[in-house]
């Protein structure tokens, strides 16, 4: 298939396209802050609350926030200074630990992602025309 050249339409597109996204950060770590967390912190805790049952260690934080292992080990502990989460030794290598939310962690995440399920449902019908227009 033949690339055409890029014309002002699909500039204004794709920079139409990061504005929202950046709109979305911005409510986002707003919403964080509301509850004392950083826009770091609360993408942590989503990920470990998503992870499959035992699969979140510092490492898989490194991955699913894309920092370096020892950023994301100081986010863990920063989080665990907080009464957010709790490090388990896996019971198949002492050496790495499992991550787990605490119950305040999770009320706090509950309601976190009830608001941002919230947004992104409102912002739906801009979102699907705006991946639309990335076609034409």
């Amino acid at each position: 298939m033949a690339q055409r050249e890029f014309t002002d339409a699909d500039y204004a597109v794709l920079a139409n396209f990061r504005f929202k996204l950046r709109q979305f950060q911005a409510f986002s770590a707003a919403k964080a802050a509301e509850f004392g967390l950083t826009p770091q912190q609360h993408q942590a805790l989503l990920a470990i609350r998503a992870a499959e049952a035992g699969q979140a260690t510092i490492g898989y934080i490194a991955d699913r926030l894309i920092l370096k292992p020892h950023s994301a080990s100081g986010l863990v502990d920063r989080l665990e200074a907080l009464g957010m989460l709790i490090r388990r030794a896996s019971p198949h290598d002492r050496r790495q630990a499992r991550l787990e939310l605490t119950v305040a962690a999770q009320a706090l995440l509950a309601k976190l992602s009830m608001t941002h399920r919230e947004e992104i449902r409102r912002l739906r019908p801009m979102l699907v025309e705006l991946l639309d227009s990335v076609d034409n």
